[in-house]
């Protein structure tokens, strides 16, 4: 039974910030081809998008390419560049409404605690304070909604980026090679649960 594994995201989903090896979907690929299972990845991340964008530009794509399995990390952005939340959860449940039409099993990552990146130390915390729970909350209750697998991305950086000085690359802003292996790591129980059914 081979996986036809799409992935949709932002820059976390290309993997910028790693001089190899890409983000974390290329590397849960290929943590499942470890697992002797055939795997093909078609990787839609789009560096800089905000949930809209995929809304916009992917969703046409995704439903093409009769995914078995797909896996959405979006929403740093939009907190970011100020996306109201419920306009936010809007476009997930869009996106959520239209990829239930696949069949594939879907899979959801929230926000990682921003606060404990390097950057939030220059930027003002106006930006990020009491705005990651309330855009978590809406990733939460959108995967309620719909069936979607949330990974909890948020509680597991609160362990990991302490304990993981090199989880950043030197930007402080985006996961390095490092980073991203630990997020392969932390949703590879649930990847390999939905494509083993």
């Amino acid at each position: 039974m081979s996986v036809n594994y799409v992935s949709l995201g932002d820059s976390t989903a290309v993997g910028v910030g790693a001089s190899q090896g890409g983000g974390y979907p290329d590397r849960l690929a290929s943590r499942l081809r470890k697992d002797g299972l055939p795997v093909g990845h078609t990787n839609l991340g789009q560096s800089g998008a905000r949930v809209r964008d995929i809304v916009n530009t992917a969703l046409k794509r995704v439903i093409a390419l009769q995914p078995t399995l797909i896996t959405l990390g979006v929403g740093t952005n939009d907190l970011w560049r100020g996306t109201e939340v419920a306009e936010f959860q809007d476009d997930l449940d869009r996106i959520a409404r239209r990829l239930k039409q696949t069949g594939a099993s879907m899979v959801v990552v929230n926000l990682a605690d921003l606060a404990l990146a390097p950057v939030a130390k220059l930027v003002p915390s106006a930006l990020y304070e009491g705005r990651i729970e309330p855009f978590n909350d809406a990733i939460a209750s959108v995967a309620r909604s719909h069936g979607l697998h949330l990974v909890d991305l948020y509680t597991a950086s609160q362990e990991m980026i302490p304990r993981r000085p090199d989880f950043f690359c030197s930007d402080g802003f985006h996961p390095s090679a490092e980073g991203y292996e630990e997020w392969a790591d932390l949703m590879l129980p649930v990847v390999r649960t939905l494509v083993r059914r």
